[in-house]
């Protein structure tokens, strides 16, 4: 599945392009995007390092039963483990459903605090329940940034190329968009509110125009 541009995209490639950046915790409910759109940033660096908590129990075990949390300590052993080189300025590093392990969400206020020069990002889904789990957090060393589904002008964009979402843009009440343009803006946000904004299913539509394959994307989804 190819990926489809986000509004967000803009906002990862100036927190990465930023020299004062704080690690990023992505938030959002499953499936909205968050991991493609981390993985679409990563074409900007030379070197790509993904950790899923849920997945990988070594890499979890490594955070749990570590005696400090020390970054530079940690990425040695990432990089060893998964044999990708962790340098600062070349390397994302990612830490995918970071709910499952505490210790790695206790250690983002340290990569800001002794490695501000690595480029790391979090996310996670239901995060809520487990930062209620800690102490305390790492208030005004960590950037939060929330990502939610398609949004209309997001799936206009991925259905036209953007050149209705043009018009929109440049239409007022003194130059409102033609009839037969508005009637085709109407066609497509029927459309969105039929299939909803969960990025698979977009990418269904996107490349088939079949809403009954939506369908059953919805139908997969809910069971997930």
């Amino acid at each position: 599945m190819s990926y489809i541009k986000r509004h967000i995209d803009k906002e990862l490639e100036k927190w990465a392009a930023s020299k004062s950046r704080k690690p990023l915790l992505l938030r959002g409910a499953r499936q909205v995007g968050k991991s493609s759109s981390v993985r679409k940033l990563s074409e900007k660096f030379d070197f790509f390092l993904e950790i899923n908590f849920e997945k990988d129990n070594k890499v979890r075990e490594l955070f749990e039963t570590a005696d400090s949390l020390e970054p530079q300590a940690l990425c040695r052993k990432l990089s060893l483990i998964k044999e990708t080189p962790i340098i600062p300025g070349k390397t994302l590093l990612f830490f995918d459903e970071i709910q499952g392990c505490l210790p790695a969400i206790s250690s983002l206020r340290f990569f800001y605090e002794d490695y501000p020069a690595l480029h790391v990002i979090a996310a996670g889904s239901l995060l809520e329940f487990a930062l209620e789990e800690l102490p305390s957090f790492g208030v005004g060393r960590i950037r939060s940034l929330f990502m939610y589904p398609f949004s209309f002008p997001e799936f206009l964009a991925a259905c036209t190329n953007g050149m209705l979402l043009e018009a929109i843009e440049k239409a007022s009440p003194d130059s409102p968009l033609d009839e037969i343009v508005h009637r085709k803006v109407l066609d497509y946000l029927r459309t969105f509110l039929i299939i909803g904004g969960m990025p698979e299913v977009v990418a269904a539509y996107t490349g088939e125009k079949d809403l009954y394959k939506c369908h059953l994307r919805h139908r997969s989804a809910a069971w997930r």
